[in-house]
């Protein structure tokens, strides 16, 4: 084994293009999350193969080329722009004698770095323990103590095991105080249905332009920056919107084409604000020439917390940046708005999505009568709450026949299973 450098900011990058266009990955989205990460990129490295190589991922004498370059340049840390298996990893680290980091574990440490909220560094801290569960052997084989032999001999228990051991009871404890979070969450959730409250989710690739629209139509000034994964922690604030009133507007976390598995898991707590949403607006960066295969990477990622039945508004953010600027704006067959262009920065457009989102909201209310009996008195005092009756008369044989007017979302609510 070698003592891996306690730094890791010289760094060199290896990007494998692969025959089926699904197992390839963006080099300069790479690079960019490289840089995001504190990196120093000296070198990059690519190559073309059929299929992954089982033993170094990109075949041995590719591999021994990286070695060459990696001892010539003083290279602390190779970054790999696949997901590597742990065997690939340490096969990697004992050849090159540097650090190896893959596209996951990437991503998890710029994730570690930004966490700001106690929420948001437990979701990292499980996602990264979760993932560094499959490669502990990597490093403690000099502690093995059931080989037998001078020296060698000791407690039943190796330190793997140990190590092992205390990971799955870290991993247990993380995952009761996120199921806690999770509850939480609900009970506000449940809240803001009884205060009808409509919820607003802003979702898109990260670096889209989420956060500083979010700042344009709530008036906040939360952090804003030009690098992938800025917002990691969700923000929720109230605003008001002309004809429909308060509404509840949140920012979350961006995506990624292959967004780690640990992350969704780790982060579902958050990500159910959006699944949970009455309407989401999909910010999609104008400007990026890849902007649709992004587009259809956030719908995949909406997909897997099954959140891609939620109406839309596709904001196409940036038009300022834009060389010829055109009419970006689709309407649907009801004549309501469903993709727009704007600028969060300079606010073009920002009107004109304001009045879309509040046809969508409008579009959601309901119109109908609804026939109560005298045992359902409380649902009745419900819907006065939510001052959803616009008529009531008494029926012959008792109880009430309601004429309301309310949102699908609270008349779920108030009457579980209403369609």
């Amino acid at each position: 084994m070698f003592d891996r450098p306690k730094t890791g900011e010289r760094a060199l990058c290896v990007h494998c293009q692969f025959s089926h266009a699904e197992d390839n990955e963006d080099l300069s989205e790479f690079e960019t999350l490289a840089i995001s990460a504190g990196a120093q990129l000296l070198s990059t490295v690519t190559t073309k193969r059929n299929k992954p190589d089982p033993k170094y991922f990109i075949g041995s004498g590719k591999a021994e080329e990286i070695r060459e370059i990696v001892e010539a340049e003083d290279i602390e840390l190779v970054l790999v722009n696949h997901t590597l298996s742990p065997s690939q990893e340490r096969n990697l680290e004992r050849l090159l004698k540097a650090r190896v980091c893959d596209r996951t574990g990437l991503i998890l440490d710029i994730f570690a770095a930004r966490a700001r909220t106690f929420e948001g560094q437990l979701q990292v801290e499980l996602a990264q323990l979760d993932h560094l569960s499959t490669r502990l052997v990597r490093g403690w084989t000099h502690l093995e103590r059931q080989k037998g032999g001078i020296g060698l001999r000791g407690p039943g228990e190796t330190q793997l095991e140990t190590d092992r051991r205390l990971l799955r009871d870290r991993i247990k404890m993380l995952q009761g105080r996120l199921e806690k979070v999770r509850k939480q969450r609900a009970l506000s959730r449940k809240a803001r249905q009884k205060n009808a409250l409509f919820t607003i989710s802003l979702v898109g690739y990260t670096n889209a332009g989420k956060s500083t629209l979010f700042n344009r139509l709530a008036e906040e000034k939360i952090y804003v920056a030009d690098q992938l994964f800025a917002t990691l922690d969700p923000t929720s604030r109230k605003i008001h919107l002309q004809g429909v009133g308060e509404v509840l507007l949140t920012d979350t976390v961006g995506f990624i084409r292959h967004l780690p598995h640990q992350v969704v898991e780790a982060f579902r707590a958050t990500l159910e604000e959006t699944q949970n949403a009455d309407l989401l607006l999909h910010v999609v960066d104008a400007s990026d020439p890849q902007r649709q295969e992004k587009a259809e990477q956030v719908q995949a990622v909406l997909k897997e917390i099954n959140a891609e039945n939620i109406s839309q508004i596709e904001i196409f953010n940036k038009i300022d940046c834009l060389e010829t600027p055109y009419d970006l704006t689709q309407s649907n067959a009801q004549d309501m708005i469903t993709r727009l262009g704007i600028s969060a920065q300079t606010g073009e457009g920002i009107e004109q999505l304001a009045k879309a989102v509040a046809s969508h909201i409008r579009e959601q209310i309901v119109e109908t009568t609804i026939n109560l009996t005298p045992a359902q008195g409380r649902i009745r005092a419900l819907l006065y709450e939510h001052d959803a009756v616009v008529k009531e008369r008494e029926l012959e044989e008792g109880g009430w026949a309601l004429d309301v007017s309310i949102r699908k979302a609270i008349l779920r609510f108030i009457i579980p299973g209403y369609s």
